[in-house]
């Protein structure tokens, strides 16, 4: 592998127009593509094959309106008067008769046939022709919103309104923003501080930049042939920028280094990349690898997710590997250290040792006692996790005083909260039971605790199937309404059995709930295959079955600490209203599994990252201690920038005020926090140091089975001057 890349980047450097060239004529035609012709995002949750989907999919056979996307009008009456009143109703009617002929509007119903008990808010119900699980394009919303202009005018000052919410006018939010720029001038401001030097510092963000092109460009087209989730591109988004800027942060520190000893250009990029390069790649590797895992819980949305990021982070490094070689060659001595600056006196002085360095130096003065503090702190931070809830987002989950919340609140207000979540059971089968059969369910059903209407049954035209709407007591992110579903199932086994028609409930709340249980199902299997993962990897990497034990416990305390974090903020609202959570609650089910996912392939990145530094030095000296010195010298400094870098990715996007991203963004700046800082450069060098030489040994019988790897480019050689051998910076 490092010969190969050597090679690579010495031809990327020699022909530095043309591998520049084509990548920006890639990513500019990808990106003009998708422009021309992106697809539409797919918002829903559904699960093939699950018992809510399956008995959707009835539903729609045998109710053809109920097809498509719908969305909820919320009409608020002025001041002392009432809905109904002459006064409100002619202007309510013409609002729906506007709405009737908006473009792609199916349905609109009557709101009087859902009035409040106050007589102040009624509700209807508005269908668009548009395929279930697509979304409803921001163009169309507002111009069914604008519709409900005259009302408002009319009624304003006097307290009327109307409101749109539902699934159909779900809020837009954008993926990137200015708190996001905002983290690109933070991520540009480490980079100048750990070079110096503006050009050192621009090159990593114009390749990251390059990668967040290409994987945006590639998510838009491929929703048109896949069903993507609407999230997938700002997951995309912020893991490839994030680890864009990391890789290439390597990378050149690796050429900078070898410049400031002496190397000349056209020695140092070839020799950058068979090193650094390697430690990219196979971090890169691992990433994906993680991601593409997702693939295995059965979940669509969470499919598309996985696979946008690990997009994403596949374009970034193969950008690491042909664009930033060539920028590098661009660039020529302009990147070389100025000879007595603090940049090189920081490579060829070994008494300039950094903040990473001295704190590791600090850390194996007391090994043990830094070990039991590390692994007793983590375990108190991962405490909360034991309280994870999982659900799925909904308009309650909105940002405060949107209109999708508002309308979402106004109806929890007027009918109770289980009216944003109403269930609906099906009845199939023979035409001359299906009446007695329903009867039988909503006998059932009204005596079920947790049940607050039942209404129905609605027969479909065909005579075979009938609808009873059971509306819960509690909202649709509620544990007590999934116990409820729960209960319904077990009540209408017996019925089902009894009258041999097909009987059960759905509803886009059943859907959830069944995705949740899905995803609920998938994290231990996938907890079991990612670690089982990391020790493979590891070992083939380093030749060691301790130092992939010691890495995979590391990575466990990480993801500990990162979803008891979560826990705390998002669910029991610690420090929730400065970070600006819209909802306190139960996190995103796909949440967990996705920070642990992505946690991993960073946690690899910075082992790799240190631990091949320290390998390097040991398998030239054989000095246990000083390999760990030596490499968190060598390192230590990439892996803080890095991680760095990593967390104000992350906190930027925190401030995108998405409720499906917040958590995830959250637990992944606290996760690399902790893994970079607490478990690499402290809990990492202080285990190395109590195992010694042990640490870098693999027993005999494994030694004849593991592959070879030169993850650190020792079989790479190259002349250099008398003198000037580099040490590995990563």
């Amino acid at each position: 592998m490092a010969k190969f890349l050597y090679r690579l980047g010495a031809l990327a450097a020699r022909r530095r127009l043309a591998f520049l060239g084509s990548s920006l004529a890639v990513v500019a035609a990808a990106l003009l593509l998708a422009f021309g012709s992106a697809g539409s995002f797919s918002p829903g949750h559904a699960i093939p094959g699950s018992p809510g989907q399956v008995a959707l999919d009835k539903v729609k056979q045998h109710f053809p309106g109920a097809d498509g996307i719908e969305g909820d009008v919320v009409f608020v009456a002025p001041h002392g008067a009432r809905i109904d009143d002459e006064a409100v109703t002619g202007p309510m009617r013409a609002v729906l008769d506007r709405m009737r002929a908006a473009e792609h509007v199916a349905d609109v119903g009557d709101p009087l046939e859902r009035v409040s008990g106050d007589g102040r808010i009624a509700v209807a119900e508005v269908g668009f022709d548009l395929p279930a699980g697509t979304e409803v394009e921001p163009a169309l919303q507002e111009a069914v919103r604008a519709t409900g202009s005259p009302y408002g005018e009319r009624f304003g000052d006097e307290g009327g309104r109307v409101l749109f919410g539902g699934d159909a006018f779900e809020e837009e939010l954008e993926p990137f923003g200015l708190p996001e720029t905002i983290g690109l001038g933070v991520a540009l401001l480490v980079l100048l501080v750990t070079f110096g030097s503006m050009l050192a510092a621009g090159i990593p963000m114009l390749t990251a930049a390059l990668g967040v092109g290409g994987s945006a460009a590639g998510t838009l087209l491929a929703a048109n042939v896949f069903d993507v989730s609407q999230n997938a591109l700002t997951l995309a988004l912020m893991l490839g920028l994030a680890v864009g800027i990391d890789y290439a942060l390597l990378i050149v520190s690796r050429h900078r280094a070898q410049l400031a000893r002496g190397l000349g250009v056209a020695e140092s990029i070839p020799l950058a990349l068979a090193t650094a390069g390697s430690s990219v790649l196979f971090a890169g590797l691992t990433v994906v690898i993680a991601l593409a895992g997702l693939t295995l819980a059965g979940v669509p949305m969470l499919t598309s997710m996985g696979l946008a990021a690990a997009g994403a982070v596949t374009v970034a490094v193969l950008l690491a590997l042909t664009a930033l070689p060539a920028l590098m060659a661009l660039a020529g001595e302009r990147l070389r250290p100025k000879p007595g600056s603090r940049a090189a006196r920081r490579v060829l002085d070994p008494a300039q040792r950094g903040l990473a360095a001295r704190w590791v130096d600090g850390v194996i003065r007391h090994p043990r006692k830094v070990v039991v503090a590390v692994v007793l702190g983590l375990a108190v931070v991962t405490v909360p996790a034991a309280q994870l809830q999982l659900a799925l987002n909904d308009n309650g989950s909105a940002a405060p005083g949107s209109e999708p919340r508002e309308a979402y609140d106004l109806i929890a207000g007027a009918f109770g909260p289980g009216a944003n979540g109403t269930l609906a059971v099906l009845v199939e089968g023979d035409a001359a039971t299906i009446a007695s059969t329903a009867a039988a369910v909503i006998a059932a059903a009204e005596p079920l605790r947790g049940v607050a209407e039942v209404n129905g049954p609605a027969t479909a035209s065909d005579k075979q199937a009938a609808i009873i709407e059971i509306v819960p007591r509690t909202g649709p992110r509620d544990s007590a309404t999934s116990a409820l579903v729960a209960d319904l199932r077990a009540a209408l086994v017996p019925i089902g059995a009894r009258t041999g028609n097909y009987v059960a409930v759905t509803g886009l709340t059943v859907v959830g709930l069944d995705a949740v249980d899905k995803l609920n199902g998938a994290l231990v299997p996938f907890t079991v295959v990612v670690v089982g993962l990391s020790l493979l990897l590891l070992l083939v990497a380093f030749r060691s079955w301790t130092v992939p034990l010691k890495a995979t416990a590391g990575f466990l305390l990480s993801v500990g600490a990162a979803f008891g974090a979560m826990v705390a903020v998002f669910q029991w609202g610690w420090l929730a209203d400065a970070l600006g959570v819209p909802l306190v609650g139960p996190v995103p089910s796909f949440a967990p599994i996705i920070v642990m996912a992505v946690l991993f392939g960073l946690a690899m990145d910075y082992e790799v990252f240190l631990v091949s530094a320290m390998r390097e030095h040991y398998a030239r000296h054989g000095d246990a201690h000083e390999a760990i010195r030596a490499g968190s010298r060598n390192a230590g400094r990439v892996v803080v920038a890095a991680a760095v870098i990593m967390v104000t990715v992350f906190v930027s996007f925190l401030f995108s005020r998405d409720p499906n991203v917040m958590p995830i963004a959250f637990a992944l700046a606290v996760g690399v926090l902790v893994d970079a800082f607490l478990v690499r450069l402290t809990l990492v060098p202080a285990v190395l140091k109590l195992l010694g030489d042990r640490a870098w040994r693999l027993p005999r019988r494994l030694e004849r089975f593991v592959p070879k790897v030169d993850v650190e480019g020792h079989d790479v050689t190259v002349d250099r001057p008398a003198g000037r051998e580099p040490e590995l910076v990563g």
